[in-house]
């Protein structure tokens, strides 16, 4: 091997190496591990005594030449290739932006939301609790019969003997009350679950708002200033409301609640929210039962009396905005959630 001759056409290979890619294949050609001067190098140990020191300081200002020549142009390729991209990926500022869609809160949440806001304004407190809770919370301590219908596995949900998934959010006004003393006010927001068969008024999963007062001196009028507030907030100023006796197990009395309807003149014309009756069924509520103080310490039902209600999130969506049918609210639909955007 002629050292002068690797040293010059190394340096030519460097000097015309277009771009860093063949620049290294030129430094695997002139030093890599099967490079003649890197196998002459390992040779010098076979040379007489004599001729080693000689041979190796030639090989040696050659590798020097080389790899001073391969840092020197690898610097120069990556400075023009910088500036290369910089030149390709310059950003015309005067051109439009890429769109950006806003995204927006599902009409479900956008209603709870709303519903919560009118509570907030009337002095209730938000509290949040567990999908899942005891059968006590869930049925027991909410005055529910052991021949309840609810409490049937064809009904409910059960996790074990003792869990179930709530089928209902009142099992947060016995937290609630457990947690403090009275008096109370507060409302709450979460999904529920039942084993029911999906159709247009009824899903296996639904979102339920409950609310709760208890108080010294409340009574149904109390109730029935509260829920017209509410009516009036969500759907018009000019509603009225009625209550229809009913029967759950924590209250007593019971009533389902009506609003006058918001989408005809009530006159007996047809309409498609009431068909016809002028007014509409939206929630259930009634005073508390005071079995129900039985449960937690600190509730003496001669002191103290409540009311409570608790409302479908996506009924009243559904009424609010025209959806026939409310399994549509899960289906993910763009073409119709966007709508509410």
């Amino acid at each position: 091997m002629n050292p002068d001759s690797v040293q010059s056409e190394g340096l030519q290979a460097i000097a015309v190496a277009p771009d860093t890619a063949a620049l290294e294949q030129v430094r695997i050609a002139l030093l890599g591990r099967k490079a003649p001067l890197v196998l002459a190098l390992r040779e010098l140990g076979s040379l007489p005594p004599e001729d080693r020191g000689p041979r190796g300081k030639v090989l040696n200002q050659v590798r020097q030449s080389l790899e001073a020549a391969l840092d020197a142009r690898e610097s120069e390729l990556e400075a023009a290739e910088l500036d290369d991209r910089l030149r390709r990926d310059r950003i015309d500022v005067t051109l439009p932006g890429a769109r950006v869609e806003r995204g927006f809160a599902h009409l479900i949440e956008q209603t709870g939301r709303e519903i919560l806001e009118v509570l907030v304004g009337l002095g209730y407190r938000i509290s949040d609790g567990p999908e899942v809770d005891t059968v006590y919370r869930n049925f027991d301590a909410l005055n529910h019969a052991p021949t309840h219908p609810t409490r049937q596995a064809t009904d409910t949900y059960y996790i074990d003997e003792h869990t179930v998934l709530r089928t209902h959010t009142s099992p947060m006004q016995i937290r609630t009350m457990q947690s403090q003393p009275p008096p109370v006010y507060m409302a709450t927001m979460g999904r529920c679950y039942r084993r029911d068969t999906p159709d247009a008024t009824h899903t296996a999963m639904f979102t339920q708002i409950e609310g709760l007062a208890v108080d010294r001196g409340l009574s149904l009028a109390h109730l029935k200033g509260t829920l017209l507030a509410f009516a009036r907030e969500m759907f018009g100023a000019d509603r009225e409301v009625r209550l229809r006796p009913h029967f759950f197990p924590f209250t007593e009395p019971s009533v389902e609640v009506d609003v006058s309807c918001f989408n005809c003149a009530r006159d007996g014309s047809p309409c498609r929210v009431c068909k016809g009756e002028g007014w509409v069924e939206v929630l259930g509520a009634g005073m508390v039962d005071p079995a129900l103080f039985g449960y937690v310490e600190g509730y003496d039902p001669e002191l103290w009396t409540g009311y409570a209600w608790g409302m479908g999130v996506e009924r009243i969506a559904a009424l609010r905005h025209a959806v026939p049918d409310i399994r549509w609210l899960w289906e993910n639909d763009l073409r119709l959630m966007e709508q509410f955007g």
